[in-house]
């Protein structure tokens, strides 16, 4: 097997790691304190394409692998993983649907603006009563003639309060179950749509994550994505490749705590020497290393294996759970080898504690990966 990266993906990770050091890194921290939606982040990477990376250039994207895709997102994740996700929500939740589900007129209309950053997309699945168990949601779509009327809400919303455009899930056929769910694309200017007040959220605090209520909105229906019906099957499809994109996000995260760590424990003498001398130092960043490799190439292997064509639900779980993990112990022993300089803010190896954390519940949980994985085990 050729572990080796090609030409362009080289480039690619390689740009994505110099925008991300030079331009991300010095503002992360402000990012994280204030909350602030990094606005000035997002248009560099429109202005890189890594809005829109793996879109057709016909349709104003990149035109690049789901592997480059994977490699810039730990990069800038590493950096910011406020701009991660914000990266990966456009990339993975809302282009790709739009491009595998949408018509040429949804195409240009909607895909082109957001592939080229011009335009900034949310996803909107979850609701109070709806998450894992995505299949019971209540916001309904009813049909009046040439238009939809939307009623309902939707919360934990990434880009929610600064997105453009919507892709949101609703209840066509109230009695057909899963099988009467339908995708509209909303336009956020739609009379009727509210949006919540920004979530105070631990960590990646400039995602701009808000609660919709949408109040008898009317949406044309040459604005629903793929049948009637076909919502729950684009919702879920849809979430496998998101979450090669939270992978490597986590990827990014766990590699940034990594580092922290090592250097400090390099820096940081105690009894004259310095405590990456103690075994007990040295395991901890053997595992996180090793933990964090293991994680990259399942990773790695699920974006190749979704080029290929092929079904990739039980490889983007795995990659997810593995490597959502990863960051989470990783950074708790970057925290624990900073010892009590690790629990205070002037230290980045807090917020990575903060940031890793979600990695591990949003674009389905822990939990929901494992199912995913046994059911493809048990069910071949």
């Amino acid at each position: 097997m050729d572990f080796s990266l090609n030409e362009e993906e080289r480039l690619i990770r390689d740009t994505a790691r110099e925008l991300a050091e030079k331009e991300f890194a010095p503002r992360s921290a402000e990012v994280d304190e204030t909350s602030k939606f990094p606005a000035d982040n997002v248009k560099k990477l429109a202005e890189l394409g890594f809005m829109g990376m793996n879109v057709e250039e016909k349709w104003g994207g990149a035109g690049l692998s789901s592997l480059a895709y994977a490699l810039a997102m730990e990069e800038i994740s590493a950096a910011c993983a406020s701009t991660g996700v914000i990266m990966s929500v456009n990339n993975s939740l809302v282009c790709d649907p739009l491009e595998r589900y949408g018509n040429d007129f949804q195409k240009e209309t909607f895909l082109a603006p957001l592939a080229r950053g011009e335009k900034l997309g949310a996803y909107c699945l979850t609701e109070p009563e709806a998450g894992s168990d995505a299949q019971n949601l209540r916001t309904s779509a009813v049909r009046e003639g040439d238009h939809y009327v939307v009623n309902g809400t939707k919360n934990f919303i990434t880009n929610g309060q600064v997105a453009d455009t919507y892709l949101v899930y609703c209840k066509t056929d109230p009695e057909a179950g899963h099988r009467g769910i339908s995708t509209l694309i909303i336009d956020a200017k739609s009379k009727g749509l509210e949006r919540g007040n920004k979530e105070n959220t631990m960590g990646i605090r400039g995602s701009s994550t808000c609660s919709l209520f949408f109040t008898n909105v009317r949406v044309p229906v040459e604005n629903r994505l793929g049948e009637e019906g076909s919502g729950f099957k684009v919702a879920l499809s849809t979430l496998d490749g998101g979450r090669i994109g939270i992978a490597s996000q986590a990827l990014g995260i766990g590699r940034a705590a990594l580092e922290a760590a090592t250097k400090y424990a390099q820096e940081r003498k105690t009894f004259g020497k310095p405590i990456a001398d103690l075994q007990a130092i040295q395991w901890m960043l053997a595992d996180s290393v090793t933990e964090l490799d293991a994680a990259r190439l399942l990773t790695h292997r699920a974006a190749v294996i979704k080029d290929t064509g092929k079904r990739y639900s039980s490889e983007a779980s795995m990659a997810k759970l593995a490597a959502s993990r990863a960051s989470v112990l990783i950074a708790d022993r970057a925290v624990q080898i900073h010892g009590g300089y690790g629990y205070i803010r002037e230290y980045p190896v807090e917020r990575y504690y903060r940031d890793a954390k979600i990695t591990e519940l949003y674009e389905g949980t822990s939990e929901i990966q494992r199912l995913v994985i046994a059911r493809s085990l048990l069910r071949p």
